[in-house]
């Protein structure tokens, strides 16, 4: 009997990797977002999901191709391609919460993002109780 527990709970826990890591697949590849003007790719980064700006399609007016509204001087030099944008997601049932981080105003927000389907995602940034929603659509 003792042995059986073992062997069971020794597949559990080889299990659980495999099935935290699917759990994260749900809202992982590259999206568009709602203007059109970037591709994000969200990728599993540890136990968590992140998403960088993979692809700059087409710039802002003002942009320097650099992070130039950070709020950290130190940062603001950074290249806007390859630009983490979704930090620290982690799911929530159906959800992922986290982080969001605007380039053009250099603001950063608590974040949900959820699948739409096999080829949207609705994302959401907030400030305490005023939230801006976007529709992102699957590219790969």
């Amino acid at each position: 009997m003792f042995r059986a527990l073992s062997l069971f709970a020794a597949s559990a826990l080889l299990a659980l990797p495999a099935s935290a890591q699917q759990s994260n697949t749900a809202i992982t590849g590259t999206w568009l977002v709602e203007d059109g003007t970037a591709e994000i790719t969200i990728a599993p980064c540890g136990n968590q999901v992140c998403g960088k700006i993979s692809r700059v399609i087409r710039r802002a007016p003002d942009s320097n191709g650099r992070d130039q509204h950070n709020p950290d001087p130190e940062l603001r030099n950074r290249p806007i391609l390859g630009l983490p944008i979704l930090t620290e997601m982690t799911r929530d049932d159906d959800l992922w919460r986290g982080r969001i981080y605007d380039p053009r105003g250099g603001d950063t927000y608590r974040s949900v993002v959820e699948r739409k389907g096999a080829n949207r995602l609705s994302v959401k940034g907030c400030i305490a109780f005023i939230c801006k929603n976007q529709t992102w659509t699957r590219v790969q």
